[in-house]
């Protein structure tokens, strides 16, 4: 019998600001760490994931249980309409999670999804980047500087011994206000470019993290030895990296199944270019020790991050169980 960690009724209802106050970027890393080695090892299974399409839009769905200290259950629902903040004053990305005790079915808690999604985002990208990029990586070039780029920037400055990092976005003004912020923060030169690919090929890791429908960088863009995580793409309507250079990289996938569905590499997959096959690992295998981050130090290795459920539900059993401890959030009593 798995020990409660809340002995109150009701499900507590969380808000983006209690999440932000609960969960911490290094504990999230932690979280989704866990999440990717408990996958690797056999002692989860593959997460469930479902898309919507609507006029302007779209939602996805993204579930998964894990054993943690307790059974959790977790079902995410983010809705995407790119045009929110100039028609209706919303954000882009709104959403939220459910989390299940997993053995009764009871619903412990909802909470706002969105940072939650920033903030394991970034993690997992700092989990990849600690195995399969090389160790004395001292140079980061971002594309997408809202929300995500910040996190991705905190995360990969955790993960590697970074000196500087070049941020580009469509949005000039976008990237002046990310380089001033995060290089007072991260205490690292941050400048702003003009030319993406230009300073793609002069970076040890490369990020993307944007909603394009265009490929941002391909095959020439990347030097060898590089680590590039592909970020944006989560549904099959975005693309990031081009095939040719999934084609010429080690390719690691958070969850296969989606980045062959999702992902950049269903792209590749449509042009002909690659077949599953082709997938070096995914990241739960090489955190779980049974392959290497890379093989040689001249390798690239691109880690196609589509987003995995798993982590919402490592992620959020955080959350809930500092809620708990801490008294935060509001009770709603369900089902009464």
């Amino acid at each position: 019998m798995a020990r409660s960690f809340d002995p109150l009724p009701g499900t507590l209802v969380l808000t983006r600001s209690d999440v932000a106050g609960l969960l911490d970027y290094a504990t999230c890393e932690q979280a989704v760490e866990t999440a990717f080695r408990l996958l690797g090892e056999g002692s989860a299974s593959h997460p469930a994931i479902a898309g919507v399409h609507v006029d302007g839009g779209g939602f996805h769905v993204k579930a998964g249980a894990l054993r943690l200290e307790r059974h959790y259950f977790a079902a995410k629902t983010n809705a995407n309409f790119p045009a929110n903040r100039d028609r209706n004053g919303l954000p882009t990305i709104q959403g939220t999670i459910v989390l299940h005790d997993a053995d009764t079915g009871y619903p412990l808690a909802v909470m706002d999804s969105i940072e939650v999604s920033i903030r394991r985002t970034g993690a997992a990208t700092a989990v990849a980047a600690r195995r399969c990029a090389r160790a004395e990586s001292r140079s980061v070039a971002v594309a997408g500087c809202g929300e995500q780029g910040r996190a991705q920037l905190r995360a990969v400055s955790r993960a590697l011994p970074l000196a500087r990092a070049a941020v580009y976005d469509i949005d000039p003004q976008a990237a002046r206000r990310l380089a001033d912020e995060l290089g007072a923060e991260l205490g690292i030169e941050v400048t702003v470019a003009g030319d993406f690919r230009a300073v793609a090929r002069d970076a040890d890791v490369v990020i993307t993290c944007t909603p394009s429908a265009e490929y941002l960088i391909a095959a020439g863009d990347i030097a060898p030895g590089t680590f590039v995580a592909g970020v944006g793409v989560d549904n099959p309507h975005k693309r990031e990296l081009a095939p040719d250079l999934l084609s010429r990289a080690l390719l690691v996938a958070d969850v296969l199944d989606q980045s062959a569905t999702i992902g950049d590499f269903h792209h590749a997959i449509d042009a002909g270019a690659l077949t599953r096959e082709h997938v070096y690992a995914e990241l739960g295998e090489i955190v779980a020790g049974l392959k290497p981050g890379r093989r040689h130090d001249d390798d690239i290795v691109v880690f196609d991050s589509t987003g995995m459920a798993l982590q919402d539900v490592a992620a959020a059993a955080v959350v809930y169980e500092r809620a708990v401890a801490q008294g935060a959030g509001q009770r709603l009593l369900i089902g009464g």
